[in-house]
């Protein structure tokens, strides 16, 4: 048995080979009413302007190679099956199911910025949706305009002033900086789901199922997007780089994302329930 709970931890983590992705559709919040911190980071001009920064590039581009073949022959087969079965409401359900789940750690880290504002919203919507929402699979705070955010300790980090690091393209996890996985780590032990089988083994497979449901569905909702990417780049690679650089400075600024950037939040890129990125233009 040990060797099946190892084999489906390994897919759980691999099937992130490709970077965590959101869909590019209709229910996304708009920035903040209120004051967001003063955030020190660099702006997306900058990273276009500098994506130097990964002195470890001879071996994440092994890892980046050896997490595109996972992809390929597992993800992305998984991911389409599962588009064509479940229907799109089913498949909305089941991204506000995981995106209320990660309600701990949002509230969380908005204390930990200062946003009280942001905090109490995060806080209304998992009373709302666990309840009236049937344990998060309709948004109904939303309709009471009270949309969804994500925030992640990598972020909290960056309103605290610490600089991203080098970049890291992890075997199985995929791309991430020293920052990001710092706040991965943080972010897991902030998350109730981290110690549901403390005392009780039979709860062992709940993080793993909802870490492989995230990733499928995440990918399901990008498939054309990264297909596009992939055919467009001359350097898939440094393309994967770039976006993850946007991506996560946008997150940070509490801004909008481009809508041609795939949403590699998620604690960095590595697995955990992320938003839906919004059909916005990046500022």
């Amino acid at each position: 048995m040990s060797a099946i709970r190892n084999l489906v931890v390994a897919v759980a983590m691999g099937a992130v080979a490709i970077p965590s992705t959101s869909a590019f559709a209709d229910d996304q919040p708009a920035p903040a009413a209120s004051q967001p911190p003063q955030v020190v980071t660099t702006t997306t001009q900058q990273i276009q302007a500098d994506d130097t920064n990964d002195p470890f590039e001879g071996s994440n581009r092994f890892f980046f190679g050896v997490n595109q073949v996972l992809d390929e022959v597992l993800l992305r087969p998984v991911a389409v099956v599962y588009r064509a079965v479940l229907p799109d409401f089913a498949r909305d359900g089941v991204r506000n199911f995981l995106n209320n789940l990660n309600s701990p750690v949002i509230f969380a880290n908005d204390l930990l910025q200062g946003d009280t504002d942001r905090a109490g919203d995060t806080l209304v919507r998992f009373g709302v949706n666990s309840t009236i929402g049937i344990g998060g699979l309709i948004d109904v705070a939303k309709e009471m305009e009270t949309p969804y955010h994500d925030e992640d300790f990598g972020q909290t980090l960056a309103v605290w002033g610490v600089n991203e690091g080098p970049y890291f393209y992890f075997p199985l996890m995929g791309p991430s900086t020293a920052r990001d996985f710092t706040g991965f780590v943080v972010d897991r032990g902030l998350d109730p789901l981290t110690y549901v089988n403390w005392g009780d083994s039979d709860l062992e497979y709940v993080p793993i199922a909802r870490t492989l449901l995230n990733v499928i569905d995440l990918r399901s909702r990008n498939i054309e997007t990264l297909d596009d990417i992939e055919r467009s780049s001359v350097d898939y690679y440094a393309s994967i780089r770039s976006l993850y650089r946007q991506s996560r400075a946008d997150a940070i600024r509490n801004g909008a994302q481009s809508q041609d950037l795939p949403d590699f939040d998620s604690g960095g890129g590595i697995t955990s329930p992320s938003p839906i990125s919004p059909n916005l233009s990046a500022q």
